[in-house]
């Protein structure tokens, strides 16, 4: 029986005895469409329409069916979208000057990117929240506030609620879901639309946790499966052999000798065994050992899905990087960061500069803090391109104290004792 004639015979017209009927009949048809993830106590559960509202998430060969809430409750898929959206956030977004690379601080889109977008957001938490859900759902929206061509303010809108069509002039619109159930259609001039570049319509990026979703169910399930072992089964340090049966009284003194030395204060006690007992030692299993490989497998493969996180950045300890670390960094910048850098930039041109605007600025991150290496490999990288060692000067001093977020001066600063008479000046 399909799942829409279900639906209209528990319709309110339908006697009581016939929906309690269908209920009882189709209650384990409903757990086997949602998977263990979400199990309804039947047609008229309320969670069940909300399930069938958001689309029911992936459902996946391990059995669990991921959405986005229940993605993020995976710590694996928490680091990676936290570690990503807070990297955008921090970062400055500037509007800058396309022929000299000056700070445009006199556009009032710079003010909007650089420092408060909209009335309740910093530019920290609005840059954030909007790549966590191009992260989450492969597009992320937000609403564009004018006043006749000057842009006032940026506000998000749940992505959910959005459904994009292009127009017969190629033109988008977006078609957006009221909190009253009403809907309201936004021009592709009111919308700055920010997605993810994999996309197979053109319209919207691919979500990520859709696409990771048979990696991200079978990590729910493994942890499931761990936490049951908790819950519903026994963990045994060492076992007591004895080939015969014990006494009553014996068996008690001696329940009563393991009892002393419980906890942290009886460590390394020696125990004196009657009556030719054995102390036998339980060690992890071959099955304990293979979930924990696996889960640690999970890891990887669901952080391949948000740009290839390196291991270390996901807090998995388990290698010496060493010096190595900074490279990883410089790694995860030029990889997962850079094109969710061109994505946002070329979105700001697309969306909120006009065409007159558009040839004469451009959006730029600052990534030079992520890039960094250790004070020591600044200082020597600084000297070169000032021309110390005989090299060919490619920097000003000016330059050098912009790049390091260091505030203007009118003139250079007196070099340091014991410099002035060595050839620098």
């Amino acid at each position: 029986m399909g799942l829409m004639n279900l639906l209209r015979r528990s319709e309110p017209e339908a006697p009581a005895e016939a929906i309690a009927e269908h209920e009882a009949e189709t209650q384990s048809q409903v757990r086997a469409m949602a998977g263990e993830m979400a199990q309804f106590s039947g047609l008229t559960d309320p969670q069940f329409y909300e399930f069938l509202r958001q689309g029911g998430g992936a459902m996946t060969e391990s059995g669990a069916t991921v959405t986005v809430k229940a993605a993020m409750r995976n710590t694996t898929v928490l680091r990676c979208v936290s570690l990503i959206s807070f990297s955008i956030g921090m970062l400055p977004l500037h509007l800058q000057r396309k022929d000299d690379k000056s700070a445009a601080k006199d556009h009032p889109l710079d003010r909007l990117l650089h420092r408060r977008p909209n009335a309740w957001q910093t530019a920290f938490e609005f840059k954030s929240l909007m790549e966590q859900r191009a992260l989450q759902h492969g597009s992320a929206f937000a609403r564009i506030v004018r006043s006749g061509s000057r842009i006032l303010q940026l506000i998000p809108i749940d992505p959910e609620r959005v459904v994009v069509k292009q127009n017969a002039d190629w033109t988008l619109r977006y078609e957006y879901r009221r909190d009253d159930g009403s809907n309201l259609t936004l021009q592709q001039k009111d919308v700055f639309h920010l997605r993810n570049g994999l996309s197979e319509d053109g319209l919207t990026g691919l979500a990520m946790v859709k696409q990771a979703a048979e990696a991200i169910g079978l990590a729910q399930q493994a942890e499931r499966a761990a936490a049951r072992l908790f819950r519903n089964g026994m963990i045994v340090g060492g076992a007591l052999k004895h080939k015969g049966q014990l006494s009553p009284e014996a068996y008690e003194r001696l329940k009563e000798s393991m009892n002393e030395d419980r906890g942290a204060g009886g460590a390394h006690n020696w125990k004196i065994l009657e009556e030719g007992m054995e102390l036998q030692t339980v060690s992890q299993s071959g099955r304990d050992s293979q979930t924990i490989e696996n889960r640690s497998h999970q890891i990887e493969e669901i952080s391949r899905a948000f740009g290839g996180v390196p291991r270390p950045l996901l807090v998995m300890g388990d290698t010496s990087w060493g010096t190595g670390i900074d490279a990883l960094g410089q790694l995860f910048v030029r990889y997962s960061l850079n094109p969710w850098f061109q994505a946002w930039e070329q979105a700001i041109e697309r969306d909120l500069l006009s065409d007159e605007d558009a040839e004469v600025y451009e959006a730029k991150f600052n990534a030079g803090a992520l890039l960094r290496g250790s004070m020591k490999d600044q200082a020597d990288f600084f000297a070169k391109a000032l021309g110390a060692g005989g090299h060919q000067p490619w920097m000003l001093w000016q330059e050098v104290r912009e790049t390091m977020d260091l505030h203007e001066l009118e003139q250079a600063p007196p070099p340091p004792p014991g410099l002035v008479g060595k050839g620098e000046s």
